[in-house]
């Protein structure tokens, strides 16, 4: 039979119960602001019963008050954190998408494309076609195509300027991944000494919930978390837990008490990507003494580093990849070449490939090279075939262990492939059109005449390290050779008393590109940034030709009509299938679409983390009517058991001070 004290100690365990439950909606109401904050809720059942061996069976033992828990959901959680890194990707593409169409668009306030275009090709060739011997009609004429120079420039610094400012952005997400991943390791173990004691660590779990959220706009995230057994004892709940965190596309940051950090390491000159990029490009690595690589280019990465990356390495795919030829690895000069196939790499026109040295990958193992050179041969069918041969670093410390022939057959590449149009694709597509149009423009010129003398050059491109200009002379010039050209060589050799094979080797178009270069140089080296007027025009606007032949008058200006048909006719200039005049719809385009998809595609996912969010909210929130419920509920309950605890007490003076003798 239980004790007569039975009662109150049934009425204490509803007091406690009560008081608990009292608090933890105080401590509810308390946080109904708090970002992060979970709804916590008390967990009861009914005491073991206690057996009394009477014939009404057991007599219940009150109330049990188990652990006070968060309401949580976790599906709900793992679905916001794979739209978030979403949101966050496309909330920086939207931003500097935004400056890209800035820098480009001629709205009529700025001196865009079209307005100095015209200015060339309309304005100022109009006026010199109306006197083609007016030497101040050529001087503005060349001070409209200075203008246009000047554009290119302009844009080509800006893309610059805001290269660097992605790549600064990108240490600063680096930095704030590291801050998150050493957070989230201490809180692991403080959640774990606590709850291996037996308490849930409700406030701690939800700040670290709220750090992963923060994480996942950063970069893609993956969450486990297993619980960890006695292995003595499989059904012993230890409390203990194993919380890792993986990002981008799985690479562990934090494994439970120990996290793994990131640092970004600045791209020395030799390992330049991109001829367009700027210095000090970052990767990023493991912290972990072995600088290990960090994937920042797999498929599965997301948030907004993967964002920031797309806009400062986007080349739209256009990366350089081509195979080892058979043969194609000469250890005696240490050169590799490699044949290639891909349209942007067999025209120099549309080439991007780092001009001062960088990292080819050859098979499975990368090597520093210093220069390349591009050449053109012809099968027996005719047909021209395109190489790369690289130079590659004599220096010990970069390549210890040269290539072997081992590697012939397999694939060579230079960089990644980033089918995001990003700022290297931009500044390609400028360097794509100087380059054609400055060709054509120049090979009229220099076909002409001013007065009695042969025209020169107009545009041209400044070196970046001395103070001169480059003479694209039309020795070897790459877009001139033709298979006729080429058997013309080959068969003057073999008349000169050379071999077959030794004349179409020696008979083989090269360009050199890199370090030795001479003047017989390809437009490849003409870049937006340098693009510039040539000095000796720009001096002597008298040497501007205007006429096809020596001996025609000086009012002859049919040299012009050839030069005026290149900004509409296709068929003397084409870019992407239009014509030199619709450069701009052509960029403007791309710039206008991708700001666009990415407007949209941020507000969709915007709108589904909201929904998301919004359904987090309605299970893990505090609902401060719903608490004023509670705040009756257990105020009722709690004067219930004191009630009981008071009856008990009259109950048990009346038997203890009131009974008996």
């Amino acid at each position: 039979m239980p004790s007569q004290f039975f009662g109150l100690n049934i009425a204490y365990t509803g007091l406690l119960a009560s008081n608990a439950s009292l608090n933890t909606t105080s401590n509810n109401i308390a946080n109904v602001q708090t970002e992060g904050f979970s709804r916590q809720q008390v967990t009861t059942q009914a005491a073991n019963a206690l057996r009394v061996f009477q014939t009404y069976g057991c007599a219940g033992a009150g109330v049990e008050t188990l652990a006070i828990e968060r309401i949580r959901n976790e599906f709900y959680d793992f679905r916001y954190w794979n739209n978030n890194e979403k949101v966050g990707e496309y909330e920086q593409k939207i931003y500097y998408m935004k400056q890209i169409e800035d820098y480009f668009d001629d709205n009529g306030q700025n001196a865009g494309f079209k307005t100095v275009f015209d200015q060339l090709m309309i304005t100022g060739l109009q006026e010199l076609m109306k006197n083609p011997n007016n030497t101040s009609f050529k001087d503005q004429f060349v001070g409209y195509a200075d203008a246009l120079t000047e554009y290119f420039n302009s844009v080509a610094g800006n893309l610059e300027k805001l290269q660097k400012d992605v790549n600064e952005e990108i240490k600063v997400k680096v930095d704030e991944i590291n801050t998150i991943a050493s957070e989230i390791a201490t809180l692991n173990k403080q959640i774990n000494t606590i709850e291996l004691k037996g308490v849930n660590a409700n406030e701690l779990r939800d700040r670290r919930t709220l750090l992963v959220d923060q994480l996942s706009q950063i970069v893609d995230v993956e969450v486990k978390e297993t619980k960890i057994a006695d292995l003595n004892n499989p059904d012993r709940n230890t409390g203990g837990s194993r919380f890792i965190v993986k990002i981008a596309g799985g690479q562990v940051l934090v494994d439970n008490f120990e996290y793994n950090g990131l640092k970004c390491v600045s791209r020395t000159d030799d390992e330049k990507v991109n001829q367009t990029d700027v210095d000090g490009l970052y990767d990023v690595v493991w912290d972990d003494g072995n600088n290990s690589k960090f994937n920042l280019y797999g498929g599965a990465m997301g948030g907004a580093l993967k964002g920031l990356v797309d806009l400062r390495d986007g080349n739209n795919g256009e990366s350089f990849s081509g195979q080892i030829v058979p043969n194609g690895v000469d250890t005696a000069n240490n050169t590799v070449t490699v044949k290639v196939d891909k349209h942007y790499l067999k025209d120099l026109n549309k080439c991007n490939l780092s001009d001062s040295g960088g990292i080819v990958k050859l098979g499975n193992k990368e090597y520093y090279y210093d220069s390349w050179t591009y050449s053109v041969t012809y099968n027996a069918a005719g047909e021209p075939e395109y190489t790369y041969t690289f130079q590659l670093s004599n220096d010990k410390n970069l390549n210890p262990n040269p290539p072997s022939a081992s590697v012939e057959g397999s694939t060579a590449s230079v960089g990644k492939s980033v089918t995001y149009q990003g700022i290297p694709y931009y500044m390609a597509q400028m360097n794509e059109w100087i380059r054609t149009f400055s060709q054509k423009f120049n090979d009229i010129l220099t076909s002409g005449y001013a007065g009695d003398q042969k025209g020169i050059a107009l545009f041209t491109a400044n070196m970046a390290t001395e103070n001169k200009q480059y003479f694209f002379g039309d020795e070897r010039r790459y877009d001139k050779e033709s298979y006729e050209a080429y058997t013309a060589r080959v068969n003057a050799l073999v008349a000169g008393g050379m071999s077959q094979a030794d004349a179409e080797k020696a008979a083989v178009l090269k360009v050199e590109v890199g370090k030795g270069i001479t003047n017989q140089d390809s437009y490849y080296l003409m870049t937006a940034k340098y693009f510039d007027v040539s000095k000796t025009v720009e001096n002597d606007p008298s040497l501007l030709a205007t006429k096809k032949k020596e001996g025609d008058g000086a009012e002859q200006n049919d040299l012009l009509e050839d030069i005026k048909k290149l900004a509409t006719d296709k068929g003397s200039m084409s870019f992407r299938g239009c014509s030199a005049s619709e450069f701009l719809q052509c960029v403007l385009s791309d710039v206008a679409l991708n700001a666009s998809r990415a407007e949209t595609f941020y507000s969709s996912y915007v709108d589904i983390a909201m929904n998301i969010d919004t359904q987090r909210i309605s299970i893990s929130g505090v609902d401060e009517d719903e608490e004023a419920v509670n705040l009756v509920k257990y105020q009722n309950g709690y004067n219930l058991a004191s009630k009981m605890i008071q009856t008990l007490t009259e109950v048990y003076d009346r038997l203890i001070l009131q009974t008996g003798v």
